[in-house]
């Protein structure tokens, strides 16, 4: 059993094997998939590029922020695969499309987070040149997005298609849309560009996030039983200060395994790689850096030989599961290292909420 405890430093060559994992994976068009054969959508998509950014592969993150910009339809928004609905054993090569068959979606935190890693990118390579190329592209994403918010303030999970007619909204995906409103803000502001209408809509997101909870999973089964809806809000500096650290114990005992990591569900002895690292970023959020500090410890026993993280582990069976090695999972814990650290001049976007809410 490995935990690595970082200082303000990662050990020359920690990353080496992530590094490669999620340059394998990756296209000659730049789509970097979830993993061998795996699918391809452009939230997961994007966290590997921020990855490939905090690592010093700027150019191989244009790359993957190309294929955004190629892909991206009319309406700022991208076709996607809804990765609830994938069998872990299923090889289908996903390549998108806008025939509007099968699992395909227009999902709207899926089409927000390239603000996120737009800003990501920009905080780490100060290309103002680059923020500027992009931003029509991101521009037209928050469009799409912020279409459609309710008169409530919560935000349709997805494009209103007739393959996916659930008019509701989603705790994670809202908390992601709202951090990824806050990077659309700065970008806008960093350009000369109004970003009042984004700062109203974000307000409203944020109440209705904190103030409204029937508005979510109204047509379906809660999602309370998975760990993103109980610590995303607090990542995304929906909530913040005691609310957050009061939000983070209420359920810590039901969802951390002590000295493996973060459940991915409350009811299977699983964790996952990546809700670990997102809820290490939480906790730095909620001002809880020790917390923080062990968590992001106890992940690096699940590196396998070559570096690359596991998706998942097990704990009653001993067992690695999914037997995968997704460029995101790796890509969260880059991440999260980074905020622990302080590696990167982006370091503290996952770790504090970096814009007050209009009203404020």
């Amino acid at each position: 059993m490995t935990h690595l405890t970082f200082g303000d430093a990662i050990p020359d060559g920690h990353f080496d094997g992530s590094r490669a994992r999620i340059l394998e994976l990756q296209r000659d068009n730049g789509a970097i998939p979830w993993y061998d054969g795996g699918v391809i959508d452009p939230w997961n998509h994007t966290e590997a590029a921020m990855g490939l950014t905090v690592l010093g592969e700027i150019e191989h993150a244009r790359r993957a922020f190309r294929y955004l910009t190629d892909t991206q339809l009319k309406d700022g928004s991208w076709w996607g695969k809804l990765g609830s609905a994938v069998p872990f054993d299923d090889d289908e090569q996903y390549k998108g499309g806008d025939d509007g068959a099968g699992h395909s979606i227009r999902d709207t935190n899926f089409a927000a987070y390239i603000a996120t890693g737009a800003w990501h990118h920009y905080l780490v390579t100060r290309d103002r040149k680059w923020l500027a190329d992009i931003w029509p592209h991101v521009e037209q994403a928050i469009k799409f997005v912020v279409s459609f918010q309710s008169s409530h303030g919560d935000i349709r999970w997805a494009a209103d298609d007739a393959h996916t007619p659930e008019d509701d909204s989603l705790i994670t995906g809202c908390s992601s849309i709202y951090k990824s409103l806050e990077c659309a803000i700065h970008i806008a502001r960093e350009l000369g560009k109004s970003s009042h209408d984004w700062s109203a809509a974000r307000t409203r997101l944020g109440e209705a996030l904190r103030e409204k909870p029937h508005r979510f999973d109204r047509t379906w089964e809660s999602k309370e039983r998975y760990s993103m809806d109980w610590y995303y809000p607090v990542l995304a500096g929906v909530v913040t200060g005691e609310a957050a650290r009061k939000r983070i114990a209420t359920k810590w005992d039901i969802f951390v395994a002590e000295g493996k990591g973060c459940r991915c569900v409350s009811d299977q002895p699983w964790v996952t790689i990546a809700e670990s690292s997102e809820l290490v970023m939480a906790l730095l959020v909620a001002g809880e850096r020790k917390k923080a500090e062990a968590l992001l410890a106890w992940q690096h026993q699940w590196r396998d030989e070559d570096g690359a993280y596991w998706m998942g582990y097990q704990f009653v069976d001993d067992v690695a599961w999914p037997v995968e090695k997704p460029a995101w999972t790796a890509a969260a814990v880059i991440l999260a290292t980074d905020a622990v650290t302080g590696l990167t001049p982006a370091s503290r976007l996952f770790a504090e909420r970096t814009l007050a809410e209009a009203a404020e």
